[in-house]
């Protein structure tokens, strides 16, 4: 089991909610980066959607009305646009991000986390 975890949460989200408390029941020491109030910086999000192996266009949350206001749905809108966009709109990022010492993931479904802990 994994004894400490990150997790990049949003507290109004449902399935943030639900890792985090899958974590904190397995009893990994938490850190808790809530990202709307602390924002993210350009290199922290790359590092991060490396360590999962997911691209910026992946961790991209299609439901934020952020994307259409902002033409994000277009396939041809670039990663350091859509960097750019996260950065100034951290509701963007899909959630949650958990990283642990077995690696980072982007916890959708909810049940991925337990390839963390």
């Amino acid at each position: 089991m994994a004894k400490s975890a990150i997790i990049y949460h949003n507290p109004k989200c449902s399935t943030s909610r639900q890792v985090l408390a899958m974590i904190e029941a397995a009893g990994a020491k938490l850190e808790v980066v809530e990202y709307l109030k602390t924002g993210w910086a350009k290199p922290q999000l790359k590092q991060l959607f490396a360590a999962a192996a997911v691209t910026p266009r992946q961790a991209l949350r299609t439901r934020a009305k952020e994307v259409e206001e902002l033409g994000l749905n277009d396939p041809k809108v670039s990663d350091a646009k859509l960097l750019d966009a996260m950065i100034a709109h951290p509701v963007l990022v899909e959630r949650p991000f958990v990283t642990t010492a077995k690696g980072t993931r982007l916890c959708r479904p909810k049940e991925t986390v337990r390839e963390l802990l």
